[in-house]
């Protein structure tokens, strides 16, 4: 399950991205504050440090979202949750478009590094942690959890960054379909890795990241097998989605929304054969967007994309 805007307030927006926090991010703040005051000699770094990590994951969402306007996608919406946060993009149908939108976010880490390096330096080398050794502290914590955060992130599970980039590059040989199988399955050892980690290491945390990763392989699983089957259909050679360029597929796929029975939108011309009502939006069933059946032009197509880039 994603975190949605049920039990989210709107933050801030930055630049047309609207940025939501949800309300247990605050419960799991308090905790994590409260039992790493040992850490500094004052309770105010601990503040610091949480602070500096909400700043970070902010940053790597934000690249999600600048990299995806950059291909001519659309992006608008940045959720924030204790498990960290997610970007709502949604890139050209294209597996290179997706690719960038997606290993912009690690790369905000990357480029993270030296800044936090020289940083840390800069107060060593003026004596800055010497007169304030909780300064020291920070440095370090906050360097440590970019870098954890870089290399976590990274791991070929779907839906982690590492698991989408992974699935991109497939895509440009194997398909859309086919890349969304492989890295579900790769995703499946993963997930028992983590909780293999979590049984060792009695996290909690750990245990719930694994469970969360694990629904996300399965419902991507189902998905790809649906696209598969979607590919192997006939296509409507005369029409093109105005949003992804596809040509819709052939068949009883489309609900009429008066009377609730299956019928090819493309074959009728929107019109349901079983109550002669004319639909008002035609679903694209390769990017979901929906438009009038007249928008529905002829001419060639491209693959589609993946609407959601998912952090932790």
């Amino acid at each position: 399950m994603l975190p949605t805007h049920a039990g989210s307030f709107r933050f801030f927006r930055f630049a047309g991205i609207q940025v939501y926090v949800h309300w247990s991010w605050f419960i799991v703040a308090f905790f994590e504050i409260s039992t790493r005051r040992r850490n500094y000699e004052s309770p105010v770094w601990n503040v610091a440090e949480y602070l500096a990590l909400f700043l970070i994951v902010l940053l790597h969402e934000f690249g999600h979202s600048f990299a995806c306007r950059q291909t001519g996608g659309k992006a608008d919406e940045i959720v924030l949750w204790p498990l960290g946060g997610v970007a709502y993009v949604a890139p050209p149908m294209r597996p290179g478009a997706t690719l960038w939108s997606i290993a912009a976010g690690p790369l905000v880490n990357v480029a993270l590094v030296p800044v936090l390096f020289g940083l840390g330096w800069a107060s060593a080398r003026f004596g800055w942690t010497a007169q304030a050794p909780d300064l020291a502290r920070f440095w370090y914590a906050i360097s440590f959890v970019n870098g954890l955060l870089l290399v976590f992130n990274l791991l070929p599970i779907y839906p982690l960054d590492g698991g989408q980039i992974l699935r991109s590059l497939l895509w440009f040989g194997v398909g859309r379909g086919r890349s969304l199988q492989i890295v579900t399955v790769i995703g499946f050892a993963g997930v028992a890795g983590l909780l293999g980690l979590a049984l060792w290491r009695q996290s909690i945390w750990i245990g719930i990241m694994a469970l969360f990763l694990g629904q996300r392989c399965m419902l991507s699983y189902r998905e790809s097998q649906a696209l598969r089957v979607l590919a192997r259909l006939p296509r409507h050679t005369g029409f093109r989605c105005p949003s992804c360029r596809e040509a819709p597929p052939g068949g009883p796929i489309w609900l009429c929304a008066n009377c609730g029975n299956h019928f090819d939108a493309f074959s009728t011309r929107a019109v349901c054969p079983h109550c002669q009502a004319v639909q008002p939006l035609v679903t694209c069933a390769h990017c979901g967007t929906q438009h009038e059946f007249a928008r529905w032009e002829a001419g060639p197509h491209r693959g589609p994309g993946d609407p959601r880039v998912i952090d932790v």
